[in-house]
């Protein structure tokens, strides 16, 4: 089983792509889901959350807004909050590697896939990337989002041009939708079959000429 990493800075187009990936028959473990999912009402992880940032959680699960009032900026708080979640999201992701093991390929969609290392347990990385402009166009149209949450969000990911340089593969979400669809259906066809250890000769059929960061 081919693993692809799929990552990218917020809004550069990372969910439109996983789509993308799934419409080819290619299973999808979306990280953030399992986080919500993890994070919702009668979960597992609200007692710990509670007791590490009390007052941001409630009947209906994690208050994202109040608990990311008390983590952006802060290091530390961040931290102890990934220690509670990260366990738990690679259990989740454990589960679905299971139930597709005889499957050809899966795509895991990790947005902080380099900052935790999860770059190490996939065969393939494809970043999906933006021209800052549209990517700031995009998150700013966002409920609740303001130009002060974008910076700080950003200073939390990996720079968008080291992503680029890690990757195996960028795909261009600037360009037209169907330019991206073409290079998803070229590398998905290109890895069906293949073992493991071939899967980054498939890039070079599959990718266009890339931005530089």
């Amino acid at each position: 089983m081919i693993r692809i990493g799929l990552t990218g800075s917020i809004g550069m187009g990372k969910s439109t792509v996983a789509r993308m990936f799934a419409d080819e028959g290619i299973p999808v473990f979306d990280a953030d889901a399992a986080v919500h999912r993890l994070q919702g009402s009668g979960a597992p992880l609200l007692s710990a959350i509670e007791r590490a940032f009390p007052g941001t959680t409630g009947p209906g699960g994690v208050d994202r807004v109040a608990l990311g009032l008390a983590v952006f900026g802060d290091r530390r708080a961040r931290r102890r909050l990934e220690r509670i979640v990260h366990p738990a999201v690679a259990a989740d992701r454990r589960a679905f590697l299971r139930r597709n093991r005889s499957r050809p390929a899966v795509l895991l969609d990790v947005p902080l896939l380099f900052e935790t290392r999860g770059d190490r347990a996939v065969d393939l990385v494809v970043v999906v990337s933006a021209p800052r402009p549209v990517q700031r166009a995009r998150v700013l149209e966002r409920d609740g989002m303001t130009s002060a949450r974008f910076r700080r969000i950003l200073a939390a990911q990996l720079p968008d041009h080291v992503k680029r340089r890690r990757a195996d593969l960028v795909i261009e979400t600037g360009r037209p939708i169907a330019e991206c669809r073409r290079i998803v259906r070229r590398l998905v066809a290109c890895l069906r079959g293949r073992p493991e250890r071939y899967a980054r000769s498939c890039v070079r059929s599959s990718s266009t000429p890339k931005r530089r960061g």
